[in-house]
């Protein structure tokens, strides 16, 4: 781990200096982390080019770092809620919210959508491919890693049969990862000459927007924010210390109520449902020697409809933004609340995405089957142009106005990877993430999560489905179904 720290602190340092030499960088508001990120991913991959494992130890260390540090930057968004923050007070949270539960259906149904169509008019005939592989996009792309690792065992089914699913799902979510980094960036270039950003709100905002925009002027050196102000005497508790057991207490009572709320789906399932969720617990730690089981793409559906994997399905960082919450409420109840230093709790939420951007970029898999790389291409190229179109066009017409392309850049980042690539690109755009973006992104998680992406249908389709039926059936439907949810979203946003 000490090396994992050294290891980015050095990278940091790069890329604050190249930052700070490259108009470029400046123009494009680029932050020295997503530099320092691209660096490390360079020297990573130049190590294993030369087959040496000298940082292998590192990125494996830094590996849990982006969902860790996700956690704590969600778990400062209600703790450190100033009542300025217009966000705060906004009272169409619920409008807000469903609406983006509606984007995410849209751009992972449409992933499958595409991918059918292609399959069942292209791909498929040409290359002889099962109709199974139309789910390699939402599976690589929407599901990331993980998710192509669980559906190799449902390609493997007997049902199926399709041994090579597994490496041609990790290729494509390789593939998403790589495409949603670089073209986000490009994107938020566009962004900023058609004026899609939000206005800064700040004097700093505003001095990092002119500056950016005209690289030969430098900010003044007052523009850097002060810590905050100290809520304890020194004497008792460093200020600062004070500011991180809050976090520290939010992120305590996330991770109970994540194991609390699971444990009691747990309780209530059937002695069927809790076989089943056994069934994938042992299947997902085993070797590729279970993958092959008869039975593994069968149990990773039962296990995925329980009522504790539904739940379990819920990432660490819904948890927490509920315990930043709750320690807010308990502070307010005992009239303590003046002990939270908003400012505080915000810069040590901008360090924790300083951090991940740097770990995220850096540990990026680039290593890939090569393998059926004709039909791969088509696939990716295809569910670059649909999430591409989901971010530029559908997300101007069914996200809220104010926030659409911050909220957009983290539905394209989960949509070709991670929630992590996401953050990468919103912490260009929203480093401070005043627009309330994130916020929505999180309450409505609940709404898709548990189904697509990687859920319940995303496993049930290939076995259930498009094992028994003509892929034309699943690709009229779906398409029709995904018309409706397009109409219905810019309908909701036009009435507001």
């Amino acid at each position: 781990m000490l090396h994992a720290i050294v290891f980015v602190s050095a990278l940091m340092l790069l890329g604050v200096g190249l930052r700070q030499q490259v108009a470029w960088f400046r123009q494009g508001l680029i932050p020295a982390s997503l530099i320092a990120g691209f660096l490390g991913l360079a020297v990573v991959q130049w190590f294993r080019w030369n087959e040496r494992d000298t940082l292998e130890p590192i990125v494996s260390a830094l590996g849990p770092w982006p969902s860790t540090l996700i956690a704590v930057v969600f778990a400062a968004m209600l703790l450190g809620k100033s009542k300025q923050d217009p966000s705060s007070s906004s009272q169409h949270l619920v409008r807000d919210v469903m609406q983006q539960g509606l984007m995410v259906w849209i751009i992972v149904l449409g992933q499958t959508v595409v991918g059918l169509w292609v399959t069942w008019w292209w791909i498929g005939p040409q290359f002889e491919l099962p109709s199974s592989a139309g789910m390699l996009i939402e599976t690589g792309f929407a599901g990331g890693h993980g998710t192509a690792a669980a559906m190799g065992d449902v390609f493997k089914h007997p049902s199926i049969g399709w041994e090579e699913g597994f490496d041609l799902g990790v290729m494509m979510a390789t593939g998403g990862l790589v495409y949603g980094l670089v073209s986000g960036i490009l994107w938020i270039q566009l962004a900023l000459r058609r004026n899609w950003i939000p206005v800064a709100e700040s004097a700093e905002d505003s001095v990092a927007l002119q500056t950016a925009s005209n690289p030969t002027k430098s900010a003044p050196r007052s523009s850097a924010a002060s810590l905050g102000s100290a809520r304890i005497d020194g004497s008792v508790l460093d200020p600062l210390l004070l500011q991180a057991i809050w976090l520290a207490l939010a992120m305590g009572i996330g991770v109970a109520l994540q194991g609390g709320v699971g444990w009691v789906a747990e309780t209530m399932g059937t002695n069927a449902s809790a076989e089943s969720v056994e069934l994938a617990a042992v299947g997902a730690s085993e070797t590729s020697d279970t993958r092959e089981s008869p039975d593994a793409g069968e149990s990773q559906l039962r296990s995925r409809l329980t009522l504790a994997s539904i739940v379990g399905s819920f990432p660490l960082f819904i948890y927490t933004l509920f315990g930043g919450a709750i320690v807010r409420m308990l502070l307010r109840a005992i009239g303590q609340v003046h002990l939270i230093d908003e400012q505080t709790i915000h810069r040590i939420s901008g360090t924790s995405m300083d951090l991940l951007v740097v770990a995220a970029v850096a540990t990026l898999n680039l290593a890939a089957v090569a393998s059926l790389w004709v039909p791969l291409a088509i696939l990716l190229m295809a569910g670059s142009i649909w999430s591409t179109f989901c971010l530029l066009f559908l997300s101007r017409k069914i996200l809220p106005p104010e926030k659409w392309f911050p909220l957009g850049l983290i539905n394209f980042g989960m949509s070709t990877g991670t929630t992590a690539t996401g953050f990468v690109l919103l912490r260009v755009v929203d480093p401070e993430l005043k627009s309330g973006a994130a916020e929505d992104y999180a309450l409505a998680a609940p709404l898709s999560a548990p189904f697509i992406g990687g859920g319940m249908i995303t496993v049930a389709m290939p076995l259930v489905v498009l094992s028994r039926v003509s892929i034309a059936w699943p690709a009229l439907l779906l398409a029709t179904l995904l018309i409706v949810l397009i109409l219905l979203g810019v309908r909701s946003r036009r009435s507001h």
